[in-house]
């Protein structure tokens, strides 16, 4: 946001815009964050003459991603394109947590190109883009965030790992059915206990740590999986999902699921340890022609030798560690000795992941290899032990190659250079009536005034706590507060209302450019590149397995961008 009264102020100086940032991971306030961000820049511009009129500060992300994705250093970015953009430069109060590994030298060519200057207080002034030391320093900088960040992530794991050993310390995540949490108490470190951080340790369910026995029990009698999913549920027992729905939005809900009884007798910590590292974030390379988009975080199992137990028994344990032992040769047993040889993966490319959906149940159709093919199906009564016995065949098939040349023939008719324009106006105008109404935000003095009266009452707190009040009582003041001033801001960034994209002829006919001709694109991708185009256009996929029909659903972001790469860099 342009504040007006600066600029009037800066006429006769330089006007600067302000960029900063602050994640979960540096734990800090994010009002705080702002504040010294903010004060170390205005002590770099000051002596200058120079005045703040526009800032953009992004709240909860990560320095390792790329300015394009985070949304308010993209804002900055396209306010650079401006020509009326109401400032002159932009200054960084912590160059570190803008920019991450190489960020600097992919970030400054656009500064430069649009003659925008760059200002940080490690170079005491203005970057110059053509000085061998100025770009040393900011690529140093890059690798110092980058280290810090390795850093900080060895510490948390070497530290998390020792206290699951050790101490067998309950480490946060969901409980595991079957069981729930006990409060255990304040926190061993002051700082966390005064912001109401507690310890906790699991205990059993009453209501569902006998199912999880029951589990245990009936396999060892030699029931399998569906069997014992199919009695859960015929005897309306509530399965994981339908137990804690509001953790499990992605789950049916319909019964007990195959996979559900498995992740019970998989899991090791109803034996009464605690184990941790069963799972790990790695960060994978959006796209590997083009280092530059960043990464994804994504969610994979380890090797269950990798896998943290703590020394001794830590919770009360719902199955004795020979029962778990024994369930555990069975599934051996049944895998016809896989453990005894290598599992040889294959990565299939499938085009449709994803996007493709069952008519009858409204579940994603699943990839699967037949005759050396890409099929899609959906085995909906396999999976799931349903009461209500939903009209659904034991699997839906759907041939790739049978889908793909009539989907292609579609976009390509739709999009034909003489009837792109028709079809991207109906696509706006079909947005526009389904567009609900707005929330009306609320003033930001009210906003200002709820913060205000927050920070008061938690500086009261922290001075009671200093002159010796009951530090359990005063931390759970502070945690109630600090609840209150993350709702105030959280519901301030959720109402703020958001300009609606007006699909104007210009737009239009960028679009149009952008697309190119879509039947040319279609017959050069490959299927990686053309599987990257569906999902750019957002394309929705309903297969109606009585009719053979498929029902398509699409919708186009004016800044189509994202596409043109798919479209035309990717034959």
């Amino acid at each position: 946001m342009i504040d007006v009264g600066a600029s009037r102020l800066a006429r006769n100086g330089l006007r600067f815009a302000f960029y900063g940032r602050v994640s979960t991971e540096d734990n800090q306030d994010p009002e705080a964050s702002r504040n010294w961000q903010k004060s170390r820049a205005l002590t770099l511009i000051e002596p200058a003459g120079g005045v703040i009129v526009a800032e953009f500060f992004d709240i909860g992300m990560s320095r390792s991603l790329p300015w394009k994705r985070r949304p308010k250093a993209n804002d900055l970015l396209a306010a650079l394109t401006d020509p009326n953009r109401g400032f002159d430069a932009v200054v960084i109060g912590e160059p570190q947590r803008a920019f991450y590994g190489s960020q600097y030298s992919m970030t400054m060519p656009v500064f430069t190109h649009y003659g925008v200057g760059l200002w940080v207080p490690e170079v005491g002034g203005a970057v110059d883009p053509d000085s061998e030391a100025h770009d040393l320093i900011m690529s140093v900088f890059g690798g110092m965030s980058k280290g810090e960040r390795n850093r900080v992530k060895i510490r948390v794991r070497s530290a998390m790992a020792a206290q699951a050993k050790i101490e067998g310390r309950y480490l946060g995540g969901r409980p595991p059915y079957g069981y729930r949490l006990a409060d255990l108490g304040p926190h061993p470190n002051p700082g966390k206990a005064a912001d109401g951080k507690r310890l906790h340790q699991l205990e059993p369910h009453p209501e569902y740590g006998p199912v999880v026995q029951r589990i245990f029990a009936e396999y060892l009698r030699g029931r399998g999986h569906y069997a014992i999913a199919e009695a859960l549920t015929r005897d309306g027992i509530l399965s994981p999902s339908q137990a804690d729905p509001t953790r499990n939005r992605h789950r049916t809900g319909e019964g007990w699921g195959k996979s559900a009884v498995r992740a019970i007798l998989d899991n090791p910590r109803y034996t009464g340890r605690q184990v941790w590292n069963k799972q790990r974030k790695d960060e994978v390379l959006l796209d590997v022609e083009n280092v530059a988009d960043g990464y994804e975080t994504k969610l994979r199992w380890n090797e269950e030798g990798s896998w943290v137990w703590s020394d001794k028994i830590v919770h009360e344990a719902l199955i004795s560690v020979e029962d778990f032992e024994a369930a555990k040769q069975i599934r051996a047993a049944h895998g016809h000795d896989r453990k005894e040889r290598e599992r040889i993966r294959t990565k299939h490319t499938y085009v449709l992941r994803g996007l493709l959906r069952c008519g009858l149940c409204g579940r994603k159709m699943q990839g699967q290899q037949s005759g050396g093919k890409p099929h899609y199906r959906c085995r909906y009564p396999k999976d799931y032990a349903l009461a209500n016995h939903v009209q659904h065949p034991d699997n839906v098939y759907l041939k790739e190659e049978h889908l793909l040349p009539v989907l292609d023939s579609w976009l390509a008719k739709i999009f034909a250079p003489h009837r792109v324009g028709e079809t991207i106006r109906a696509m706006a105008e079909q947005a526009t009536t389904e567009a609900g109404p707005k929330a009306k935000a609320e003033p930001e003095s009210d906003t200002a005034r709820k913060l205000a009266e927050c920070d008061a009452k938690l500086e009261t707190y922290r001075a009671a706590l200093e002159s010796g009040a009951d530090p359990v009582t005063v931390s759970g003041w502070i945690a109630e507060v600090k609840a209150e001033r993350a709702a105030v801001l959280a519901t301030a960034r959720r109402i703020q209302p958001t300009p609606q994209v007006q699909m104007t002829d210009e737009t239009i006919n960028n679009m149009i450019q952008a697309l190119g001709d879509m039947r040319v694109a279609l017959q050069r991708a490959g299927r990686e590149e053309k599987a990257r185009l569906y999902s750019e256009l957002d394309l929705r996929l309903t297969y109606e397995p009585g009719t053979k029909n498929i029902r398509a659903e699409m919708n186009l972001d004016p800044d189509i961008n994202g596409v043109t790469a798919s479209v035309r860099g990717g034959t």
